[in-house]
């Protein structure tokens, strides 16, 4: 199957316009499952940006020099209390200056860990600072919410040293860590004590290895998804529609949020929503869990779409992406399942992301038949 991760653009090297980074922003937050942080505080600090004639390039991951040194880019934390604290591009670029400091050169490109939500802008805010080109990759394909669940992890590659920053003029370097797992432990207790949010730069990759275990060409495909809906919106015609086919979806549910139950936990946002049916659904009931980002979907009582597929949850009249720190009652949605990455479908790719990964006692199962593994 050719999903939005695996289509290459037809450009290797270009200057995106404050259009292409107004659909990131919508694209993005599609993707991100309900995670990854609002992006729409990133994205009024790149609408400043670019009308103070800053610019950003993306990059084709294939014209990498093997030896290019990568910084891999990502704010770490509960959704919720992003919300409470303004985006500032300053704080994004800080882990970036530590790391090269402590490796003791510059990078040669930077990328996001995740496409998913306000991180798959947040390179930008950096690139359009420093002029680093942006790598056309990321290491998810969507929002995750830890460290050992991207393609670099899956794949076995280093996961030290690490750089954190908060705004209080905190700074933490990981140099080391026995494992992924160990990696997500230690950094997430150092985030959950400066506030439950961080920006971070995760451990460099090389050309090499975001050629051979990224997830690439995510930016220029969350950016075609972003163009799509609001080429719909404009014409008047049905966004969800526009995603399903642009993202080569699956309509899983639509209805209305009657009920929401979350809490802002060890630097994670835990809980579920309750989506009454409508239309030919009417009568029917989803509960949709999340972790961050969405995990598992119930029908009446039986599990229907599972991570690594992805679940997103968008208004149904914009088809604007709904994040979990945000679900409230009333709001009108539709369910939709995405293709996952080839890389989660492996069986390392399910240890590390499937539903048992989130605590639910369930072999996964896709939605789209010609994917299971």
């Amino acid at each position: 199957m050719t999903t939005l991760s695996q289509r290459a653009p037809s450009q290797t090297c270009r200057t995106l316009t404050a259009e292409d980074i107004e659909a990131l922003a919508i694209g993005a937050w599609i993707l991100g499952t309900g995670g990854g942080g609002d992006p729409y505080h990133k994205l009024l600090n790149m609408r400043i940006l670019y009308r103070a004639g800053r610019e950003v390039t993306l990059i084709d991951p294939m014209t990498l020099d093997d030896d290019a040194v990568v910084g891999v880019l990502s704010n770490m934390g509960a959704p919720l209390v992003g919300q409470e604290r303004l985006a500032d591009p300053e704080f994004a670029l800080k882990p970036v200056r530590m790391m090269e400091e402590y490796m003791g050169r510059k990078f040669d490109a930077i990328m996001s860990l995740e496409i998913g939500g306000g991180n798959g802008v947040h390179p930008m805010l950096v690139a359009a600072l420093t002029g680093y080109p942006v790598v056309d990759a990321d290491t998810m394909g969507r929002a995750y919410p830890e460290a050992q669940m991207t393609s670099v992890a899956v794949a076995g590659l280093r996961c030290y040293p690490l750089t954190m920053a908060d705004i209080r003029d905190n700074d933490v370097i990981i140099p080391r860590a026995a494992s992924w797992r160990w990696m997500e432990r230690i950094s997430r207790k150092a985030c959950t004590e400066i506030g439950s949010v961080a920006a971070t730069c995760k451990a460099p990759r090389t050309g090499a290895e975001v050629k051979a275990h990224g997830v690439l060409y995510s930016v220029s495909n969350a950016i075609a998804l972003g163009h799509k809906v609001r080429e719909a919106r404009t014409a008047h015609t049905d966004p969800i529609e526009a995603v399903l086919s642009a993202a080569k979806g699956k309509l899983m549910f639509r209805g209305k949020v009657v009920d929401v139950e979350r809490r802002a936990t060890e630097g994670f946002l835990r809980g579920k929503a309750v989506v009454e049916g409508l239309g030919d659904d009417a009568g029917r009931e989803m509960v949709v869990h999340f972790q961050n980002e969405f995990s598992v979907a119930y029908l009446d009582g039986d599990p229907v779409v599972m991570t690594p597929d992805l679940i997103c949850l968008l208004d149904t009249v914009s088809g604007e992406g709904i994040g979990t720190d945000v679900l409230r009652f009333g709001q009108r949605v539709s369910v939709l399942a995405l293709p996952a990455p080839e890389v989660f479908l492996s069986e390392q790719g399910i240890a590390a992301v499937g539903p048992r990964a989130f605590g639910f006692d369930l072999d996964f199962t896709s939605v789209f038949e010609e994917t299971r593994p």
